[in-house]
């Protein structure tokens, strides 16, 4: 028992000592004036309120005991209320609970109370303590890849992503990749990035020796005592940077509609040729069956997973301080976005109150057995420890409006007699 509950018996008893005086004087009055009544009619006055409020008196003794035991040891018919019905009331302290606090209504609207937003900004607003929280999730970071390792989801995450690559359709999902690319005419400028890499290989003079090779050797013996190939090579080489400029230079040549055409011809037979589709799903099984896709999956898991352990254990981490930037960039944007501080109240506004939903029925039912499991008496002694005093001045108030009401009537009683 806390010293506060050692205050609060202490009060109980001595206003318990109170109201059973004021009881015993109601008796004592009323036998006194029962004896004396018939000396003077003023004493009849004094009986009726005494014998009213001896009356009020008992039966709000009676009331207020019968709510935790059985008055004066004997077991009468709904009486120890709270002792016989331990179970029922644990039942409808659960059901109350879950219909008056855990209800859709209340529960949002105590929700919407609080500035969730509000909150993470000011907290993630502080670098220290973006940087303790970057810190402490990127400690759990290499348990985690360390037990996928050890419990086989990297391999079930990769056979799954195999999978669902093994059964992608490739070719519409291309000719919808391409068809993004022509609406803008980003293909154009495709075509542009092209034939500048083409200019400038025709540039470079490694790319014109092998060129000039090659031409030496389709060339007859005679051209080349002439030295007609560095000839043929200049103009021709001439003749095609002129012809890759005008194509650039020219937004509405021919060569750019014959390009606008292609693409769009190969779009719709990706779309709509089974020969197409035919080929494209046996270029992607190909691809699939290949031990070097597999092995560069597993080397590129390898690089990331080692890279970012050579980080974490670094004093002076990238992932840890960029991470840490973000997340105070995070609070300091929370804190100047209305919408978005909105729009994060109402997640978490949805997400607890459905969480809630769904848990309230357990809540109730989480109190109906721990009431159930209490040791009764000691409930007994806790709950009249805390409301027994205001109970023991319902007995005060009984007694003493029951004697108000008994000289009431009686004077009534009197004033018709008189009359």
């Amino acid at each position: 028992m806390t010293a506060r509950d050692r205050e609060k018996l202490g009060a109980l008893r001595r206003i318990k000592v109170v109201a059973t005086s004021l009881l015993g004087a109601s008796v004592s009055l009323m036998v006194i004036a029962k004896l004396l009544e018939h000396r003077h009619p003023a004493w009849g006055f004094v009986a009726a309120f005494a014998e009213a409020a001896t009356i009020g008196g008992l039966a709000d003794w009676y009331a207020i005991v019968a709510l935790f035991k059985h008055p004066v040891g004997v077991p009468i018919p709904h009486t120890a209320i709270i002792q016989n019905n331990q179970g029922r009331i644990a039942d409808s302290l659960g059901e109350f609970v879950e219909a008056n606090f855990l209800a859709p209504g209340p529960v949002e609207a105590k929700l919407r109370e609080v500035n969730f937003a509000g909150l993470i900004a000011d907290w993630l607003s502080d670098p220290e303590k973006s940087g303790n929280l970057a810190r402490f999730a990127l400690k759990l970071l290499p348990r985690a890849i360390a037990g996928m390792d050890q419990s086989g989801i990297k391999e079930f995450m990769s056979a799954r992503m195999m999978e669902q690559i093994g059964g992608l359709k490739v070719a519409p999902l291309a000719a919808q990749i391409l068809t993004s690319i022509t609406d803008d005419g980003r293909h154009q400028r495709l075509l542009d990035e092209l034939l500048g890499a083409l200019k400038n290989l025709l540039a470079d003079q490694a790319a014109l020796d092998g060129i000039r090779d090659k031409i030496r050797e389709e060339l007859p013996s005679l051209f080349n005592l002439f030295k007609a190939d560095a000839y043929l090579l200049r103009k021709i080489i001439k003749s095609t940077l002129s012809f890759l400029d005008d194509i650039r230079a020219n937004p509405d040549h021919a060569l750019r509609g014959e390009f606008d055409r292609f693409v769009l011809s190969f779009i719709e037979n990706l779309r709509d040729s089974p020969e197409y589709a035919e080929k494209a799903e046996k270029l992607k099984q190909d691809l699939l069956t290949r031990k070097e896709l597999r092995g560069l999956a597993q080397d590129m898991w390898k690089s990331v997973t080692t890279f970012l352990e050579n980080d974490l254990q670094s004093p002076q981490s990238v992932i840890e301080k960029q991470l840490g930037n973000l997340l105070t960039d995070l609070g300091r944007q929370l804190s100047t976005d209305p919408r978005m501080a909105a729009e994060i109240n109402q997640g978490f506004v949805v997400a607890l109150g459905t969480f809630v939903e769904a848990q309230k029925s357990g809540v109730s039912q989480f109190i109906a057995e721990q009431v159930k499991s209490w040791d009764m008496q000691q409930l007994i002694r806790l709950i009249e420890i805390n409301i027994g005093r205001d109970l023991q001045y319902i007995r005060l108030n009984g007694t003493l409006i029951g004697g108000l009401a008994g000289l009431l009537l009686h004077t009534i009683e009197v004033i018709f007699k008189i009359a």
